[in-house]
Order: structure tokens, then C-alpha cells, then sequence
């Protein structure tokens, strides 16, 4: 295992469920920058786009749900 390796940050898929998450987000939000965030987040392939559309489609997703009590068939189809 290299140095550079051993020393980054952790990859893992944005969870709009995960409170953490969405500081890091909302802190990115206020810096524009991803410096003091602990992980990389990663995009799957099958959401087809760039990091930040992608957690604010998970975002609007999330917010529905939680808003209106409804499951959508697209957030099941992509995991969201």
C-alpha cells in the first residue's frame, strides 16, 4: 500500500439518509471547495452525471419523501 494511498480519504456513495453527509454537502455548499470534508464521494455509474446533480437529486428525493410520506419508483430504481 502506497503512502498517498494510506493517507486519503475514504470513498463512499452519498446517503442523503445520512445526517453527515448532508453537512458535508451543506458545507461544500458555503466553502465551494471539498478540502475539509473527511470522505470522497463517489458517483456510480448508472446515475450518469457529475457529483453535485447527483447529490441534489438525492437531496430533492430525500426531501419529498420526508415531506409527503411517499416512496418514489425512481429513488427505488437507483437506491436513493
Amino acid at each position: 500500500m502506497s503512502r498517498l494511498e494510506y493517507y486519503s480519504r475514504p470513498l463512499v456513495a452519498f446517503d442523503a439518509f445520512n445526517k453527515n453527509h448532508r453537512r458535508f454537502y451543506a458545507n461544500f455548499l458555503e466553502t465551494r471547495s471539498w478540502g475539509r470534508c473527511p470522505v470522497r464521494f463517489i458517483v456510480p455509474e448508472d446515475c450518469g452525471g457529475d457529483l453535485i446533480s447527483m447529490i441534489k437529486n438525492s437531496l430533492i428525493q430525500y426531501y419529498i419523501e420526508r415531506e409527503f410520506n411517499v416512496k418514489s419508483k425512481l429513488g427505488r430504481e437507483y437506491g436513493i
